[in-house]
């Protein structure tokens, strides 16, 4: 994180889960940035990240983890689709 923000980055997650399993989640990862719900999928839905996935044979509606680089005035500079947790910070920051 203080290499994002010594790049004037935030990092903001966002899923459909619940407030309170976000702070379970933070609490138990120790995360060091904001998790927001989007429980109504608007944002999900504004971004484009739901997907039809394939679980134990059903098809379902999931969320394609993504990452968005956006600019100071609201733009979207870069777009990470299927996104690996593996060396994808280094990715973000290469691109900051």
């Amino acid at each position: 994180m203080s290499q994002i923000e010594d790049l004037n980055g935030v990092a903001i997650g966002i899923s459909r889960d619940s407030i309170a399993s976000h702070k379970k989640f933070i609490d138990k990862y120790n995360l060091p940035f904001v998790l927001l719900s989007d429980s109504d999928e608007v944002v999900c839905n504004l971004y484009g990240v739901l997907k039809e996935k394939n679980m134990y044979g059903k098809k379902v509606m999931g969320i394609e983890r993504s990452t968005f680089i956006i600019n100071e005035n609201g733009t979207i500079k870069k777009i990470f689709k299927k996104v690996k947790v593996d060396g994808h910070v280094d990715e973000v920051i290469k691109e900051l």
